[in-house]
């Protein structure tokens, strides 16, 4: 698969979010969207990473941008998630890999030396029009909205 790059076509998705719901990327027509992947909820980088986005949610929401998270994790697992560190956003649950497959952060890891699939950390800002305007490839979990608000100013 070719890897995507700013200017691509956003591969569109349907997932189910936290509470079930069927959330396609086309609904968001018309705002930015960050989509943020992240390997596993409830990890002290994930955690950190979801955090700034809560802590700066006002105002990515101020300048028209969508939050939405996506892992391989399930509904259930999310939930828990949103409600322990109150996540104002929309978690996506990509039990199928299909979202981290289309977009190209689901692959080989390491981690003290053992090989093992996952997902990588990337963030995608996508435009109005569904345009992959941004890729952050070294997420920085404790500043991952400034690295937003960077790339697009």
């Amino acid at each position: 698969m070719n890897e995507l790059k700013a200017g691509d076509k956003a591969p569109s998705f349907t997932a189910k979010d936290q509470d079930g719901n069927a959330i396609t990327l086309d609904q968001f027509r018309g705002k930015k969207v960050i989509l943020y992947f992240y390997p596993k909820d409830d990890t002290p980088g994930c955690t950190t990473e979801a955090c700034d986005f809560r802590d700066n949610y006002q105002s990515l929401k101020a300048k028209g941008m969508e939050v939405l998270g996506v892992s391989v994790d399930d509904e259930k697992s999310h939930q828990k998630f949103i409600s322990k560190h109150s996540l104002p956003f929309t978690l996506l649950a990509d039990t199928d890999k299909q979202i981290v497959e289309a977009y190209g952060v689901w692959g080989e890891k390491n981690m003290y030396g053992k090989k093992y699939m996952g997902t990588n950390r990337k963030t995608f800002i996508i435009d109005e029009n569904g345009n992959i305007a941004h890729i952050i490839n070294k997420v920085d979990t404790k500043n991952a909205s400034q690295q937003v608000l960077e790339a697009l100013a």
